[in-house]
């Protein structure tokens, strides 16, 4: 479909690869509810929230495919979307540090990494660029995806506390890719503001 200028017709926004980031983002505050009200027993509540987390960052690719394959890739998904991620990775790990299980200062660097890029991504919005997410990034959000749902099962109390280290290591993994793949978006940043300069010297 074209518009009446004969450029190629904006996909609307409310289509239904949008709406599976909205209801991913409104399935967040049930998550955290079920995870702290199993305050750290692995009872049932801990094994529902952990499926719900897995459901939830699971239909990432969903959207994201269904907006490639329908051609209903728009700028309000391509800020929702990782805004869905970092909101059910960060709550998650914000829970976990609650309940004793994750370092806080592991959190507070992946939560801090988040909320920057997050706001990096506003400002760069509002100079009319949208900033999807990288190869970096994607593969920071997978590894984060699978620690944080290993973190969540209680595997160690149903297979032994070798699983401990399991999970240990597998958050080392999505800690050094969350910084990395910062680091790779600070570049990209430090990029982007050079390119402003120029414009508005060259005006």
């Amino acid at each position: 479909m074209t518009s009446s200028a004969g450029s190629p017709a904006r996909s609307a926004n409310w289509n239904l690869p949008n709406a599976i980031t909205v209801v991913r983002i409104l399935l967040a505050p049930v998550f955290f509810w079920l995870l702290l009200a199993d305050a750290g027993e692995g009872g049932a509540l801990r094994w529902i929230a952990t499926a719900l987390f897995v459901v939830a960052i699971s239909t990432d690719g969903l959207d994201g495919y269904l907006a490639r394959s329908r051609g209903q890739v728009t700028d309000l998904g391509k800020i929702l979307d990782p805004i869905a991620d970092k909101l059910l990775t960060s709550g998650a790990l914000v829970c976990l540090s609650i309940l004793g299980e994750v370092p806080w200062w592991v959190t507070g660097l992946i939560v801090v990494r988040e909320v920057g890029i997050t706001i990096w991504r506003f400002v760069e919005l509002g100079r009319g660029n949208v900033v999807p997410a990288s190869s970096g990034g994607k593969l920071k959000t997978l590894a984060q995806s699978i620690a944080i749902s290993f973190a969540l099962a209680p595997l160690p109390a149903l297979l032994g506390e070798w699983m401990a280290w399991v999970n240990a290591v597998l958050m080392a993994i999505a800690l050094v890719l969350t910084v990395w793949s910062g680091l790779l978006y600070v570049r990209d940043a430090v990029r982007l503001n050079r390119e402003h300069r120029s414009d508005a010297d060259g005006r």
